[in-house]
């Protein structure tokens, strides 16, 4: 081989190492943004989780508080007519006026451990009456309650409200067949 030759074998030979380092260095750059993408990920995950361990001693007594008033599973429409019999009931015995009532569409999202019927009703009667009738539809032990309410003086008699209220029942719907 001439000294020519052994001079381009070299600089060839050097070119190949230092581009071959220059892709290693590449290959070696993309690996260590993707391992510190992973620890970020890792730290956020851990960050994540000692928030549920700090916060389970009070989730644990919410989901105990829940699963010591469950229900037994029930129907859609059997909570939705159980609801609505319940509010009319409480309604008559408090002395209020029943002048509208409709099932509203109730919250049936899939995933859900509860479900909630819905009944949209409007009494009329004194104000005392009503309160009485909401203390006995709020019932948090029985995973009911009034959750928004309309109040507006009557326009024939100044001594009854209009009232208009949603009143939603937390229930356990039964198992797909």
């Amino acid at each position: 081989m001439s000294p020519r030759e052994k001079k381009l074998l070299i600089f060839f030979g050097g070119t190949g190492f230092i581009v071959a380092n220059f892709l290693a260095f590449e290959f070696y750059q993309n690996k260590r943004l993707e391992v510190e993408q992973q620890l970020v990920q890792a730290r956020q995950q851990l960050e994540t989780a000692e928030i549920f361990r700090a916060s389970s001693e009070q989730v644990t007594d919410q989901m105990d508080w829940l699963a010591a008033r469950e229900s037994e599973p029930i129907a859609n429409q059997d909570a939705q007519t159980q609801l609505q019999q319940l509010c009319e009931k409480e309604a008559t015995s408090a002395g209020l006026t029943i002048k509208n009532q409709k099932a509203l569409p109730s919250d049936t999202a899939d995933g859900l451990h509860f479900h909630r019927a819905k009944i949209q009703i409007t009494v009329n009667g004194k104000e005392d009456a009503l309160y009485r009738w909401f203390d006995r539809l709020n019932m948090p032990e029985q995973l009911r309650s009034a959750t928004v309410i309309r109040l507006s003086p009557n326009s024939q008699d100044d001594t009854q409200i209009d009232c208009t209220a949603t009143v939603e029942q937390w229930f356990v719907p039964l198992p797909p067949a």
